[in-house]
């Protein structure tokens, strides 16, 4: 078994990212560190003594982004000799993702229809952050563009319990919807193409979502947004987008977006996105907020409404 004293991080990674590369999926890679434990309030590579000899702190959250950055999950420690534990991380299956999927990849029966963003709490954390700043309770109609399964108005339904807003969702996946619609029978649901919206003859609203969608190559961005603030939005009307910044595999989520061709994580042109719709929207008397760690948020209000 690998230990690892009082080895600085660099050696840690180099060690560990060689013996990731050599092992397939489900390989389980144990080795020994100091108890974090040990030292409260120590910084990461901050050492200590015990009975006589150096150790070094690695903080629990250190070792689990570690496990996350060589896409292994992280599993329950063990104890070990003091002041060591027996740390584990097991090798992902790479190829169990959505983002890999060709056909029906959003369905509710895919890789994608198992994830539950409302259960990871840096998602549902932000999310809940950005309908506080759009004021959830006194939005009375809303649309939820690339709705899927209506996991994002769920939570709308919980926080404006009693006064039950109009919520439209629209989406491209049957399976997804049927989900929705058993979810939330209130609310109204289309199987239909984000990019011809007017053939719904929608109306406006008070609040526009559209969370995970418009990074597709399908979406034509620009033209979509323009249409939506001139054609679609209430005067007094509030944004909420987000872009993924991180990826599930095998079950975990994992910092960094998935980017075709590309064999790491690269935010250019999210970013690019991002900054030409924020200033697109202030240009348009709109107060613009960018917030959130798995998810991007692009919170906006209306200058001189109450958010």
């Amino acid at each position: 078994m690998m230990i690892f004293a009082d080895a600085p991080m660099k050696t840690i990674l180099a060690t560990l990212r060689a013996r990731v590369a050599q092992r397939d999926p489900g390989t389980i890679l144990v080795f020994a560190a100091p108890d974090p434990d040990r030292c409260p309030g120590c910084y990461a590579g901050e050492t200590f003594e015990y009975e006589g000899r150096s150790y070094r702190h690695h903080s629990w959250h250190a070792w689990a982004r570690l496990a996350q950055l060589l896409d292994c999950r992280m599993l329950t420690p063990q104890a070990s000799q003091s002041p060591l534990v027996t740390v584990r991380f097991q090798v992902l299956d790479l190829s169990h993702s959505f983002h890999d999927d060709t056909d029906d990849k959003y369905t509710a029966q895919s890789h994608f229809g198992r994830i539950h963003k409302l259960e990871e709490p840096d998602f549902l954390y932000h999310y809940q952050q950005a309908l506080d700043e759009v004021s959830i309770r006194e939005r009375k109609r809303m649309l939820d563009l690339g709705v899927s399964r209506g996991d994002e108005l769920l939570l709308i339904d919980a926080m404006t319990a009693g006064s039950q807003p109009e919520m439209i969702g629209v989406d491209l996946d049957a399976t997804a919807l049927a989900v929705a619609r058993n979810a939330l029978p209130y609310a109204t649901f289309h199987e239909h193409d984000i990019n011809d919206l007017d053939a719904l003859r929608l109306g406006r609203f008070d609040l526009l979502i559209s969370i995970g969608t418009l990074q597709s190559p399908a979406i034509e961005t620009k033209t979509l947004i323009m249409q939506l603030v001139q054609n679609y939005l209430d005067a007094d009307a509030a944004i909420i987008l987000g872009w993924p910044a991180a990826r599930w595999i095998d079950g975990e989520l994992l910092p960094g977006p998935r980017v075709p061709h590309y064999p790491f994580s690269e935010m250019g042109l999210a970013l690019k996105d991002i900054h030409w719709i924020k200033k697109y929207l202030q240009q348009h008397r709109y107060r613009v907020r960018i917030f959130g760690q798995s998810y991007w948020f692009v919170v906006a209000t209306r200058i001189g409404t109450t958010a």
